[in-house]
This record gives C-alpha cells, sequence and structure tokens, in this order.
C-alpha cells in the first residue's frame, strides 16, 4: 500500500512539474485539425546515414504482396509458433531457423525476402475475458448466413456517393445516394462483380444500374400504381423513375417528372390511401400534392415536361399554412423527420423530433397533435427557450477566451490557462445536460405493423407502441443503442440499430432474435424477393432469408463451410512500425531517412508514432480545451507530417491516410499507393492517462484501418514515468485498452447518414437482443480487431542494476543479461500488462536516456542523475493466433511475424533513440465476387433448400363473401374475409387497382391512382389486418359524398360547386399471405357507385343495393354461383401477378 503511495505522489509530482514549466514566451499559432487525408507534395529520396549497429542486410527494393500463395495453408503449426493462453509465465517462440543461417531456399512454403522470422516473446494472461482473440469463421457464426448485394466499401471510395436509403419494388432494389439514384435487379444478385467496368468500391457489387447525377437523395416511395419511383432530394425537388424501364448499361438513366416541391431538403415522403403524394421538409412544412394534378402530369407527352412540372407545383396544399392562425401555429416549426401513411385507418402520421401530429388523409385535416410522452399539445411552441443561454454562454466562453488571447492574458498565467479550459468543459458539458433527456428520446423512424399498430423509435433504444388515434400503448427497450430504422413483413419486426444489430420482434414487442449484420449503423431496411435487405453507414448492403433464423440458414452455412477453398482468397503485406520520443525537438530529413525510408521500400503500410512532440502547461491545457470542443492538432504536429511524409516520397509512392494528436502524443498511417485500394475505413481515438486522465502528457492515440477487409489498429502509447511506476505503467495501458473508441475525425468523410452520435454506439456481447448481457461492461473496442499494434515510450526500465553495470553490459552487446532486468518483460511475463502479445527478442541497445546530440554509446546520460539506461522504447503486436490454431486461414486471417526490430542509434535528435519494426503479415479474406456467385448455385441448386423454399411460398386458405357490391350515396356494405386455415393467421391488404366511370354503352376503362389508392367517395375500414385461424373480419365498405369548395378537374382548381352525377366503378384486390408466406393469394371484388337518383333494387344473393339503370355492365363482374366457387377460382388464381 505504502509503495503504490508512493508512485501516485511520483506520477502527482510529474503532472505538475509538466504544468508548471509554462513560459511567458507566446505560442505559436496552431490550426485546428490534423486528421489530413490530402496529399502532400512528394520529394525523391536520397541515401541516409549509415546505420551503426544494423547487423541485418538491407531488404531489395522490390514490393511483397503476393497474393498467389498456393501453399498459403501449409505451414507447419508445430514448428513455427507457440501461444501461452494461461496465467504462468510467458515464453519465447522461436523460428526453426537460426538468424545467421542463410534464408530457406524459394520452394513457396514461404517467401519472407531478405531475412527470416525474429524469435518472439509471449506474455501470459492472453486468450481469455477483454484479452481474448474475437472468433472469425469463413460463415459468421453469430448470425444467419447472408448474400453480399453490395459488399462493404471504403469510406474513402464513398465521397460524394455514398448511400442512404432503399427500397424494394417487385423486382428490383431501389437505392438513393449523394449524387443520384441506383437499382438492382433481383434477378442479378448472384452475379459476379463489374470489376473495373464501375467506380472504386462497387468492384465487388453485383451488377447494377446508376442515374444521372442529381442533388443528394433523402428519401424515396416505391408507387406500384404508377409503377414508378417517387424521390426527394437535397436540393429541395422531387423526381419520378420508372420501374422495369430498359436501360442502357453504358448510359446513366434518366429521370421522368420533376417538380421544385420545397425550398430546403425534402425529408420525408409517402402517398396516402387516396393516392396523393405528401412531403415533408424543413421548417416543419408538410405539403400534399394531389393525386389528380399528379395523373394529370404523368399523362402530359415527355416534351411536354416542363408544362406538368408547373402543373403539379401550383396543386400544392400546404398544410402549416392551413393550420396557422393569427401566427400561432398547431404544429411544431421543427423539421419533419418522417411521414407514415396509415392505410388501414386512412390517416398520416407526421414525427418531429419530439412531437407527432395526425391528420385525415380523406379531408386533409389534422386530427391531433401530441408529445413523444403521448400528451395531446394545443399548441407547440416552435423554440426551446433552453436553446438560448447554453449558446450566449458558449458564444461568451469563447468570444472572452479569443480577446484573452489576444492581449497575452493566457501566456501569463498557467492557473487561466487550466481555468480556461475547465470552462469550455463545463460550458460542454451544461449545454449537453440540458437536453439529454430530450435528445434520448427524439423520433429517428416510424413503422405501420400488419395488426394496425404504429410503432415509433428513439435515439434511447426505446420502442413505443401507439394505437391508431395516437394513444400510448407501451414502451420497450429489447436493445440499449439508438433506433434507426424499421421494416415489417407478416406478423414480425425488424428493427436497424446504431450499433449495427437487426433485431426480429413480434407484434407484441417481444424479441425473437437478434444479429450483429454490420460493423456500423444499419439505416435503412426493406423487404422484397422474399428477403430483408439491410443497408449501413458504410454503403453495404446484406440481403437475409424472410425465414432467419430458422432451418435454412443451418442448410446454407453447411453449403458454404465446404466450399469454402472456393472462396478464399489470400494475401500478404509488409508493415513498418516507427516510435520515437522526439522530446519536444525536431528532426532533419537525413534522421527520417535513417530512421524510416531506408526500410520502407519494401512495405505496403507505414505506422509512426511520436511522443513528446510539444509540451508544456500552455500547450497541454489548450490541448485539452481543444479536445473538449472536438479539435485537435497543433502546427508542431503537421511539421511533423510534412517531414514524415517528405521521407516516405508522399504522393509519389505513398499516400497518407490519416493520423491523431492528442497533446505531445501522435500518430499517422501511410499506405503505398499501390494498394490504396485495398486499405480504407480509417477511424481514430485517443485516450489521455495524465494529470487524472484529462490532460495528454501522457496516455494513447490510435488508429484503426481496414486492410484486406481485416481490421487492424495501431496505438502510440507514452506512460507513465520513474523507476517505481510500474503500477501506474500497468494501469495505464490497462486504461488505453479498455477505453480506446475509435470514431471519425472530425475531417471524416460520410456525413450523409445521419445517424445518431457515436457515443451512443453500444457494442453489447449479446447478440440475441435481450437486455440483462447487454448490461455488463462493453467488449474493448481493440479486442474485436484482427490485429493491435502497440508502439511508443512504454517508459519501462531496469530494475536491479546500477547505471554502470547497465552501461558496462551494454558496451559488450550482453543484451541476454540485461533482458532478465527489463521490468516489462517480468510484467508480461507475470500476466500484468500487455496481455497474451508478442514482442520480437531485442537485440540493441537501450534507447533512453542519451545527451542530445553525442554520437555513439558514449551519450549514455552521464549528468547529476545518471539515469540507468533502459528500452523505454517498444513495439508489441497481437494477431489472430490462439491456441493450437497457427495456420492462416479465415478461422486464423491474420498472421504476422516480425523480420526486423531494432534502434537508430545514429540518430541523435533527441534523448530517446528511434526505434523500427518491420512485420511480415498474411492475411486471409474471402473473394465476394466468388462467394456471392456461390451462394446463388447453393440456393438453386440444393433440393433441401428448394424445398424449404417452396414451403414457404404457401398462403393460408380464405374466402371473401362477394366479389361484387353495388353502394348508393352514403350507403354501406359488409365483406367477409375468413381465414380456412387451422394453424396460421393471416394477414390481408386492400387495394384498389383501378377506377372507372360508367358511361351507357362505353366500355370501363380503368385508371390507377398512386399505391392503388382508392377514390375519395371510398371509404374500406379496415383497410388492412390479421384473421386468426378459422375466423373471419368484416370490412366496411362505405360510400361517401366529397366536394370540397376546390375541387379538381384535370389537375385544375375549381372555385365553385361541382358534382359529378355519373356512375362509378372501382376494382378492389384483398391480398392474403400467411404471417411468412412469400406468395399471397388474392381476391378482386368489383364495387360499383350508383348515383343516387337512380332507381335500385337489392340483390338477394350479395345482400347489397344494386342499380337498375343500363349504366352497370354486367359482363364486366364475375359472378360465381357461391362463395366456395369464388374461393376455388381465387385458389386457381393465386400465384398469378
Amino acid at each position: 500500500m505504502e509503495e503504490r503511495r508512493m508512485e501516485d505522489n511520483l506520477f502527482e509530482d510529474e503532472d505538475r512539474k509538466a504544468l508548471a514549466g509554462l513560459s511567458n514566451t507566446p505560442q505559436p499559432s496552431r490550426v485546428s485539425h490534423s486528421n489530413s487525408h490530402q496529399l502532400r507534395a512528394g520529394q525523391k529520396r536520397h541515401q541516409g546515414r549509415k546505420h551503426s549497429l544494423d547487423d541485418i542486410p538491407r531488404p531489395t527494393d522490390r514490393y511483397y504482396n503476393d497474393s498467389s500463395d498456393d501453399e498459403f495453408f501449409n505451414r507447419s503449426s508445430s514448428a513455427s509458433y507457440s501461444n501461452n493462453t494461461g496465467s504462468g509465465g510467458g515464453k519465447y517462440c522461436v523460428f526453426p531457423h537460426r538468424l545467421d543461417q542463410p534464408p530457406l531456399p524459394d520452394d513457396g512454403t514461404e517467401d519472407y525476402g531478405q531475412g527470416q522470422p525474429l524469435p518472439e516473446f509471449v506474455g501470459s494472461g492472453g486468450g481469455v475475458g477483454i484479452f481474448k482473440v474475437p472468433v472469425r469463421a469463413a460463415v459468421h457464426p453469430g448470425r444467419p448466413p447472408c448474400l453480399n448485394l453490395r459488399p462493404h466499401p471504403l469510406r474513402e471510395t464513398q465521397v460524394g456517393r455514398f448511400l442512404r436509403n432503399i427500397v424494394c419494388t417487385e423486382t428490383e432494389l431501389w437505392a438513393g445516394q449523394e449524387n443520384g439514384i441506383r437499382f438492382w435487379r433481383f434477378e442479378d444478385s448472384y452475379e459476379p462483380g463489374l470489376q473495373g467496368k464501375v467506380k472504386r468500391g462497387d468492384e465487388d457489387a453485383a451488377p447494377f444500374h446508376e442515374s444521372v447525377n442529381t442533388s443528394a437523395t433523402l428519401c424515396l416511395l416505391v408507387d406500384n400504381g404508377n409503377r414508378l419511383v417517387w424521390s426527394g432530394h437535397k436540393d429541395g425537388k422531387v423526381r419520378t423513375w420508372r420501374m422495369d424501364h430498359p436501360v442502357d448499361d453504358d448510359s446513366p438513366f434518366k429521370e421522368g417528372l420533376s417538380w421544385q416541391a420545397h425550398r430546403g431538403p425534402v425529408n420525408s415522403i409517402i402517398m396516402s390511401s387516396y393516392g396523393d403524394l405528401w412531403s415533408g421538409g424543413e421548417g416543419g412544412v408538410i405539403r400534399i400534392w394531389p393525386c389528380e394534378s399528379i395523373e394529370k402530369s404523368l399523362s402530359l407527352r415527355p416534351e411536354e415536361k416542363h408544362m406538368a412540372s408547373l402543373l403539379i407545383e401550383r396543386s400544392a396544399i400546404d398544410l402549416r399554412s392551413q393550420v396557422t392562425v393569427n401566427g400561432n401555429c398547431n404544429i411544431s416549426s421543427a423539421d419533419i423527420k418522417c411521414l407514415l401513411s396509415d392505410h388501414i385507418r386512412a390517416k398520416v402520421w407526421c414525427a418531429q423530433p419530439l412531437h407527432f401530429s395526425l391528420w385525415d388523409a380523406r379531408t386533409k385535416e389534422l386530427v391531433r397533435v401530441f408529445n413523444i410522452e403521448g400528451q395531446t399539445e394545443n399548441r407547440v411552441d416552435t423554440q426551446s427557450s433552453q436553446d438560448q443561454p447554453v449558446e450566449d454562454e458558449m458564444k461568451a466562453k469563447f468570444v472572452s477566451s479569443s480577446k484573452k488571447e489576444k492581449h497575452g492574458f493566457l501566456h501569463r498565467s498557467r492557473n487561466a490557462i487550466i481555468g480556461a479550459a475547465d470552462a469550455v468543459r463545463r460550458v460542454a458539458t451544461r449545454g449537453a445536460g440540458a437536453f439529454a433527456d430530450d435528445n434520448a428520446k427524439r423520433i429517428e423512424a416510424l413503422i405501420l405493423t400488419a395488426d394496425g399498430m404504429i410503432w415509433s423509435g428513439c435515439t434511447n433504444g426505446m420502442l413505443v407502441q401507439w394505437d391508431g388515434n395516437g394513444n400510448r400503448v407501451q414502451d420497450v427497450i429489447p436493445h440499449a443503442s439508438p433506433v434507426q430504422c424499421f421494416c415489417t413483413f407478416g406478423t414480425r419486426i425488424y428493427i436497424g440499430y446504431v450499433s449495427g444489430m437487426v433485431q426480429v420482434m413480434d407484434l407484441e414487442g417481444n424479441p425473437i432474435a437478434g444479429w450483429f449484420a454490420h460493423s456500423s449503423p444499419v439505416i435503412n431496411l426493406a423487404i422484397g424477393n422474399n428477403s430483408v435487405y439491410s443497408l449501413a453507414t458504410h454503403g453495404g448492403i446484406r440481403v437475409w432469408s424472410i425465414s432467419s433464423p430458422g432451418p435454412l440458414d443451418a442448410l446454407i452455412r453447411t453449403e458454404l463451410d465446404a466450399k469454402v477453398s472456393t472462396y478464399a482468397k489470400r494475401d500478404n503485406i509488409r508493415i513498418l512500425i516507427g516510435t520515437w520520443n522526439v522530446g519536444q525537438g525536431r528532426a532533419p530529413y537525413e534522421a527520417l531517412m535513417s530512421w524510416l525510408g531506408s526500410v520502407s521500400s519494401d512495405v505496403g503500410i507505414v505506422a509512426v508514432g511520436l511522443q513528446e512532440v510539444e509540451m508544456g502547461a500552455g500547450f497541454l491545457a489548450m490541448s485539452a480545451a481543444k479536445e473538449t470542443v472536438g479539435l485537435e492538432g497543433s502546427s508542431i504536429g503537421n511539421w511533423w507530417l510534412d517531414a514524415i511524409g517528405k521521407a516516405l516520397e508522399e504522393n509519389t509512392t505513398f499516400e497518407r491516410l490519416g493520423s491523431r494528436q492528442l497533446a505531445g502524443l501522435l500518430v499517422s498511417l501511410w499506405v503505398r499507393k499501390s494498394i490504396r485500394m485495398h486499405v480504407g475505413d480509417v477511424d481514430a481515438g485517443a485516450v489521455p492517462c495524465g494529470f487524472g486522465r484529462a490532460i495528454g502528457n501522457k496516455g494513447g492515440v490510435g488508429l484503426r484501418v481496414r486492410v484486406y477487409d481485416r481490421l487492424m489498429c495501431v496505438v502510440n502509447c507514452h506512460l507513465a514515468a520513474h523507476l517505481e511506476a510500474v503500477n501506474r505503467r500497468n494501469a495505464d495501458f490497462d486504461h488505453i485498452y479498455k477505453n480506446m473508441s475509435f470514431t471519425r475525425s472530425s475531417t471524416g468523410l460520410n456525413t450523409a447518414a445521419g445517424v445518431a452520435t457515436a457515443s451512443h454506439l453500444t457494442r453489447g456481447p449479446n447478440a440475441s437482443g435481450g437486455n440483462s448481457e447487454e448490461q455488463k461492461e462493453p467488449k474493448p473496442e481493440l479486442a474485436d480487431a484482427d490485429m493491435v499494434i502497440f508502439f511508443g515510450d512504454f517508459n519501462y526500465r531496469l530494475f536491479g542494476i546500477s547505471y554502470d553495470e547497465a552501461r558496462d553490459f551494454v558496451s559488450q552487446r550482453c543484451f541476454d543479461w540485461l533482458r532478465e532486468k527489463d521490468q516489462l518483460r517480468a510484467e508480461m511475463k507475470a500476466g500484468k500488462v500487455f496481455q497474451g502479445m508478442r514482442e520480437a527478442l531485442i537485440q540493441f541497445p537501450p534507447t533512453y536516456k542519451f545527451e542530445r546530440h553525442r554520437p555513439g554509446l558514449a551519450g549514455y546520460d552521464s549528468g547529476e542523475k545518471k539515469r540507468i539506461p533502459a528500452w523505454c522504447d517498444r513495439v508489441i503486436y497481437r494477431d489472430n493466433r490462439s491456441g493450437e490454431v497457427n495456420d492462416c486461414s479465415l478461422e486464423c486471417p491474420v498472421i504476422s511475424s516480425i523480420l526486423l526490430y531494432e534502434a537508430c542509434m545514429d540518430v541523435n535528435e533527441s534523448d530517446h533513440k528511434p526505434v523500427r519494426c518491420k512485420l511480415h503479415v498474411k492475411i486471409a479474406h474471402v473473394d465476394r465476387s466468388i462467394k456471392r456467385k456461390l451462394f446463388g448455385e447453393i440456393i438453386q441448386s440444393n433440393e433441401k433448400i428448394r424445398s424449404f423454399l417452396e414451403e414457404l411460398r404457401c398462403a393460408p386458405e380464405t374466402v371473401v363473401s362477394t366479389n361484387s357490391i353495388v353502394l348508393q350515396n352514403q350507403d354501406t356494405s359488409i365483406l367477409q374475409i375468413t381465414n380456412k386455415c387451422i394453424k396460421d393467421k393471416a394477414t390481408f391488404k386492400i387495394i384498389c387497382e383501378g377506377q372507372s366511370t360508367v358511361d351507357d354503352g362505353e366500355p370501363a376503362e380503368y385508371h390507377r391512382r398512386g399505391s392503388f389508392g382508392f377514390p375519395r367517395w371510398l371509404e374500406i375500414t379496415p383497410a388492412a389486418g390479421i384473421i386468426k385461424p378459422e375466423s373471419s373480419v368484416d370490412v366496411s365498405i362505405h360510400h361517401e359524398e366529397f366536394h370540397t369548395l376546390e375541387d379538381l378537374v384535370d389537375g385544375i382548381p375549381q372555385n365553385w360547386w361541382c358534382e359529378d352525377t355519373r356512375d362509378k366503378e372501382v376494382i378492389l384486390t384483398v391480398i392474403v399471405r400467411g404471417t411468412t408466406s412469400t406468395e399471397a393469394r388474392r381476391h378482386q371484388i368489383n364495387v360499383h357507385h350508383c348515383f343516387s337518383a337512380k332507381t335500385v333494387h337489392l340483390d338477394s344473393k350479395s345482400g347489397s343495393k344494386k342499380a337498375a339503370g343500363g349504366s352497370f355492365n354486367r359482363a364486366e363482374l364475375r359472378q360465381p354461383s357461391n362463395a366456395s366457387s369464388d374461393a376455388a377460382d381465387d385458389a386457381r388464381s393465386s400465384h398469378k401477378p
């Protein structure tokens, strides 16, 4: 206990000394961001200084990236590697060839270029808990098998064309993107990618077709009635696109009708029960585009496109203006989040972040306004009164700080600087806390289910169930992550979360299943082609069986596992790691060439970590303040990035991927341009460990990158100093490992998704969606990576040895005995730090502490303190190896070995020597085009799978009471639908497939409305629902006269009372499905409206009123002799489209 207290005091003293060194000299100007993805101008390198202790021959200039290694799996695991996952002492992993022997002959078994793998020391304590190697498999064991329609593209390839949303038609999947529209035909789902014929990022995607460039697509709507896809865009326009349109593979397809619907973005569009198009935008604006004007515009010729647009624009109905009286509006002025058409009750729901408004789809009248708690509100404030005070305080703090900085106040007082940082933190915390409750309940998505209930999803993961009148029924939180989207099929509800999970829930809110479908938030779900389509923020689209989880999953998984060799692909890459504590200095070009440039000719990736780039109390406090408000970096940090880029021939040979700076810590990542297409998705993270875990003089900065579809993390650390602070260093590592969270930097590329903040992202261990497991501590993000590399100034010293003894052993190069005195080796052996990780056998002198600009080993500290030399600067890694699995495969996809581990003793610009480490990494990954094609072959050829899919097609047997109904004005008829199935429920939906005006002697000409909407004179309640086994449901079909002061004739408003006295006829179709059936039964009902002035008589068969006038064309109606024959006819036609 006394030892621990002494370490704490030492640590606090060190932090106080760091903060006490404030200079009165003004600080140099700093830029806000250091995470640069821009290319710098490269320059040719020249020969660096000769390494004073370099005993290993230089590699050739050949870049090694062999993807044709046929013997990738044939390495002997018994001779090559060893791993200790227990709690005992660590061990060395010695390769079967000594370093002084010549390389192995080039027989195809291994190819390391020049030099052989070095022996490695493996720390204890790995393989358990948070240090357990992530499970990998050819087919993911924790989720159903899926089809990768569009495999995860690298984020950097999607700039300006991220996918935002998806919808399904009967034969196609449509996707809205930042620069237009694209669609896939279901028949092409299993085809291989187009490779070089498409833009980067889509090489492995199934064949698709793209539109001409447009503004960003924010929402999509499928209109099967008009055979159109409608899209709402960021520029305020609504556009139409024809379904099943023949397209030219070499040229983009074009839009049809388009018009300016809003001044700002169109956030949501829907079709109401009566075929009207509703759109929602910024400021709470809701507009209706009547079906009559849409129908007239769509009927015009292409050369009359401009006239059609004007016709629709002038027909707009602004609902917000209609409910505004004397400047007071009954609905909120917040942006419209989403619209929902309730076809069952002919209503429209409008969701804003914290409020709902409910509208009558027929009369377009406001029914109710209520908040997220379900409480009715007569008037909604348009602006929160809490916004202003916090904003004012934020402005006051920043303005005040700015003025003080101009007068040099920040540089005259250390306390003022720390106080300013604290003030910024308090204001930011206050601003966040003031709205934490409201933000947590913000509405993100709406869905109408088959039982007529409405579900809303919130940013706190809460799902709220509402009845059709807006009354709150219940709320559940099956998964603690923000909800992003819904879709529904039968009696199942699918929910997409920010965590990447897709969850399946029944209509009562009980979780059925759940799995992590993507590695990033699921932003859209769609149902089509008997499948569930999921879209993630990175743009990947996966296809899941409608029956998952179920027996089909096991059949597909078995087939894919048996053919893994067909789609497994292997690549090799070399990674150069460099770490250097620069001691607030700068290095000349020659030093950087000696350290990095001279050994980079054969590597594909370079990761560089610097410590003490810039220190001092003023800088540290300002850095903490900038981190609080989301800014980081410094001008000196940018100088180092440019200098390293020059040594690596940036913009010619290498490209900078990203960087992250936390106070004096800086990490950067570089990739060779020849493999740039396989490396990307860079995310950054930082964890401060100094001064109460708040200041970045100690801590870690990391970058996460995807390499050949495998996750790799590089973490640059600077741990606690002093010989005695071993436990503090161990604690620093533990803190960094557990708390390193990777998020897109402020210069990130994808801002299109509109996803809740990354701080909400929860990666609980439970994939089933239950609450109990997710209450446990979440798994660290570093634990999910395939490879993690830690490097930096770890500050572990030599113990039990004097300064003179250490100098003697170093001068004699007796490193074996010195390694026995290494604190880090002892702590790893005891399983207290870097558990289960690996380090090459150290064969170079200690790298600390030296006097600046003194060459050779004579440069060790000879001052008053005479600090004992130590290996402070290290490189330690962990790959996918665990247990007996040592061969590179899809089960153990990343295996690494160290080819070079040395210090650059001739570089003397700091009190530390730079260290470099070269790793040879073998990576197994999936050829995604081949696997998709194989997936299709399995589905189409496996008899068991085909038989199972055939069983899913069956729909319950149902009958309807009549197929012909005649209505007089204000008349009502009852249609009874009966489910004759003994076990399965049936879902039904009624649509209008056409209406016609009946003229004497003229054949009926039927016209469809948008989305099969009903005519305004017809009310059907309910228009959809669930029928229990051996039960019936009664559907009311009612005629209601509908006149308004501005009826539309041919799309033109008429300012007088008008009345159409002609008979009308509509064709209703009852679509019946089972709860999981993939096909439907269809029953056709003819409804005839007879104008009230005509005589009518009762038809004893149907029980409804029928017209005696000759305008009713009997030949157009089916007249079965009884209901059973009607059912038989319907059964025979159940598979017709």
